[in-house]
């Protein structure tokens, strides 16, 4: 998954796509997921990530991913290969 290429993300959450005109904001565990794929971060990566950064549980870290994703598709926020 990647993000689209000309989407702005703030160091505030604040995410703008000029190509619709649309802005949302993110907490500052999205801001960190968008940041890593971002950075072309794997799936994978980025749950691990989670995992050592945030006291939480597996289950939890792959359920919220699994929301976030989806949600980056449905908001069209994303490219796929």
């Amino acid at each position: 998954m990647n993000l689209l290429k000309n989407l702005a993300i703030s160091d505030t959450g604040f995410v703008f796509n000029p190509a619709t005109g649309d802005s949302f904001s993110v907490n500052p565990i999205g801001l960190d997921i968008l940041k890593h794929l971002k950075d072309g971060k794997s799936e994978n990566e980025i749950r691990k990530h989670l995992l050592e950064s945030y006291q939480t549980d597996k289950e939890t870290v792959e359920k919220d991913l699994y929301d976030f994703f989806k949600m980056l598709d449905q908001l069209r926020l994303t490219e796929h290969d």
